[in-house]
C-alpha cells in the first residue's frame, strides 16, 4: 500500500514571530504536513496544497484580502486561522470560499486532523472555541513580556496606527472591550500615553512586513 505524501502548507501572515510560531507546531508532524513557505520574500515552493490564513493583526473586514488568496491559482485550499468567530466574518468567509475555518485553540494534532479533512475535500468551518487559550506552541510579538495574543493584536493595529473607532471595528470587538484590552496593555509595558504605546510596539515587534500578504495576492 502506498504511503499518502504529506500535505503542503504556506503559512501567511505579515509577522515574522507569528509564522514561526505556527511552524513549530508541525514538528512532531512532518510525515503529514510539510510546512514548505512560511516567508513569502523567499518562494520555496510554487504551488502548494493549502494556504493556512493567520489573521493576527489583520485588518479582518478586509474581505478583499482572503478572496485574492482563494483566487491565486498556487493554492489549492485556503483556510482561515483564527480566534474572531464574529458571524459576519464567518459569513464572508464561506460566501468567498474559503475552505476552512479554524480556531486558535485547536492543538497541534487536532489542527493537522483538521487540515487533513480538508485537503480531503470536506469545508470544515468550526464552532467558536468555548476555551480562550490559545493552542500551546503559538507565538505572537509581546507574548515574552506577558502580553496575550488578543492584546498583542490590539497594540499591532495601535502600532500601524488605527484609533480605537477603527480597531473596534477590525476586530469586532465592543470600544468598551478594546478601552478594556488597551488599558491593560499599557499596564503591562510600562506606558502612559499612545505615542508611548506606539513607540514600544515598534521596538519589540509590533510592526508588519506585508511584503508576505502582497506575495500571495498577487504583489511583488
Amino acid at each position: 500500500m502506498t504511503k499518502p505524501s504529506a500535505i503542503t502548507v504556506a503559512l501567511v501572515d505579515d509577522y515574522e514571530v507569528v509564522l514561526k510560531g505556527l511552524a513549530r507546531m508541525f514538528d512532531d508532524y512532518n510525515d503529514r504536513v510539510l510546512v514548505c513557505e512560511i516567508n513569502a520574500n523567499t518562494t520555496t515552493n510554487d504551488h502548494v496544497d493549502i494556504v493556512l490564513y493567520d489573521s493576527f493583526a489583520q485588518p479582518e473586514s478586509d474581505h478583499d484580502q482572503i478572496a485574492e488568496l482563494v483566487r491565486n491559482p498556487s493554492a489549492d485550499k485556503v483556510v482561515v486561522y483564527t480566534w474572531n468567530f464574529d458571524p459576519a466574518l464567518i459569513r464572508s468567509a464561506r460566501e468567498q470560499g474559503v475552505d476552512g475555518y479554524l480556531p486558535k485553540t485547536l492543538s497541534a494534532s487536532e489542527l493537522v486532523g483538521a487540515l487533513e479533512r480538508i485537503h480531503g475535500g470536506e469545508t470544515v468551518f468550526m464552532e467558536e472555541p468555548r476555551r480562550v487559550r490559545s493552542a500551546p506552541g503559538l507565538d505572537w510579538p509581546g507574548k515574552r513580556e506577558g502580553i496575550t495574543d488578543r492584546e498583542s493584536e490590539i497594540l499591532a493595529l495601535i502600532t500601524q496606527g488605527k484609533s480605537n473607532a477603527e480597531v473596534a471595528e477590525l476586530t469586532y470587538l465592543s470600544p468598551n472591550t478594546v478601552k478594556s484590552y488597551i488599558r491593560s496593555t499599557y499596564r503591562k509595558i510600562g506606558a502612559e500615553s499612545r505615542t508611548q504605546a506606539v513607540l514600544w510596539g515598534v521596538d519589540h515587534g509590533f510592526t508588519p512586513d506585508h511584503h508576505r500578504i502582497d506575495h500571495w495576492r498577487g504583489g511583488p
